[in-house]
C-alpha cells in the first residue's frame, strides 16, 4: 500500500490502527541504533533512512536529487517491510542475518534481496533489527555504495 504523507508522523497516522505500535516501535529501534549521520524522511512513499545530501552531496545515482538510500521500513497490504540496502550489497552481513535469525525468531525468514517481510508481526526479532543498524556507519555505506556503481 502506499500512503500520502509529506513526514514521517504524517506517514504513521494513516497506517492501519493494529499496525502502529509495531511501526512506531521499530521506528523508534531503528532511529535509536543507526550510527549518527543517518536522516529519517520518506522516500519511495516509506519511510526512509539515508544519507543526506549535507554529507553525501552526490546523492542517489539513479536521481541525483534524492539522498543516498539506506534503509527503509513500509506497512504493505500483506506484511510490514524493512529494506536494508547493506544486506543486499554486503555479503558478509546478509550471511550474517541469516544466521542469526533464526536463533532470535520462531517464524521462518521471509527476504528477498535487501527486503525482510514480517507477515507475523507477533514474533519480530527486535533485538536483531537493532543489532543490524548499528552494522555499518555512514562512511561504510558510502564506501560500499561508491564501489558497487563503479563495478557498473
Amino acid at each position: 500500500m502506499t500512503y500520502e504523507a509529506n513526514t514521517p508522523e504524517e506517514y504513521v497516522a494513516q497506517i492501519p490502527e493494529e499496525r502502529k505500535p509495531i511501526i512506531s516501535k521499530l521506528r523508534k529501534i531503528i532511529k535509536d541504533n543507526l550510527p549518527k549521520g543517518f536522516e529519517e524522511g520518506l522516500n519511495y512513499k516509506m519511510l526512509g533512512y539515508y544519507v543526506p545530501h549535507s554529507i553525501y552531496p552526490e546523492g542517489y545515482h539513479c536521481d541525483p536529487k534524492l539522498p543516498l538510500p539506506f534503509m527503509n521500513l513500509a506497512s504493505q497490504k500483506n506484511s510490514i517491510n524493512l529494506y536494508h540496502s547493506g544486506v543486499y550489497a554486503k555479503k558478509e552481513l546478509y550471511d550474517w542475518f541469516v544466521a542469526e535469525y533464526p536463533k532470535r525468531s520462531k517464524r521462518k525468514l521471509d527476504m528477498g534481496k535487501s527486503c525482510i517481510r514480517f507477515k507475523k508481526t507477533d514474533d519480530i526479532p527486535y533485538d536483531l533489527i537493532a543489532e543490524l543498524c548499528r552494522k555499518l556507519t555512514v562512511n561504510e555505506w558510502i564506501n560500499i555504495y561508491e564501489s558497487a556503481i563503479k563495478k557498473k
